[in-house]
């Protein structure tokens, strides 16, 4: 089994001790896990808007560029698991989650929590994909 850290070029260093993503080569394929994403931190690490559409769609923007950097897209994804903080934003969330796996449509687990580890954040998002080999 080959296993590959997957960080973004463009992608601010992750503040502890895991990558981005993590690609697994299958043989026929590989297998990507990214890890759960906010909206993006402030000079203070606090969320840059407190807007729940906003957040969600600067959360699937960077889903999309982690996976874009293990070879793979939205439509590869099979899992997702979504965190909220309010059950109340979900059908804002799922406007916005339509959109983005239109192709795909992954098994999803939705939770709704207490707090995220970045002030403001009121959604989180982590995926899995898989990716066939040409």
């Amino acid at each position: 089994m080959i296993r590959e850290s997957i960080h973004p070029k463009d992608q601010k260093g992750a503040p502890g001790f895991y990558s981005p993503a993590v690609k697994i080569d299958l043989g026929n394929a590989e297998m990507i896990f990214v890890t759960g994403q906010q909206v993006e931190g402030n000079e203070n690490g606090e969320a840059i808007t407190d807007d729940i559409a906003e957040q969600t769609e600067s959360v699937f923007q960077q889903l999309e560029k982690i996976l874009d950097a293990a070879g793979a897209s939205m439509d590869d994804v099979i899992k997702a698991q979504i965190f909220l903080t309010d059950m109340g934003d979900f059908p804002i969330v799922s406007e916005i989650r339509k959109k983005y796996f239109a192709k795909s449509k992954p098994a999803s687990t939705l939770l709704e929590v207490n707090a995220m580890t970045r002030k403001g954040a009121k959604v989180e998002i982590e995926v899995i994909a898989i990716k066939e080999k040409k």
